[in-house]
């Protein structure tokens, strides 16, 4: 499962514009961490929602 959430942050980080903040890359483990955590296994899943979050949480 470790390998699979890991898959999912480097496939997150990597769509993000650069530079690329580590606040940013925090939120994507912490949201892979709690989405994993309720038994999402899908890799794919776990990076959209992810990045779905960060999206969301971003100021305009």
């Amino acid at each position: 499962m470790i390998d699979l959430m890991t898959i999912a942050l480097d496939a997150a980080v990597a769509t993000l514009p650069e530079p690329v903040h580590s606040s940013h890359v925090n939120a994507l483990a912490e949201s892979i961490l709690r989405t994993a955590g309720a038994g999402e296994r899908d890799m794919g899943n776990l990076q959209r929602i992810a990045l779905l979050e960060l999206q969301l949480a971003r100021p305009n």
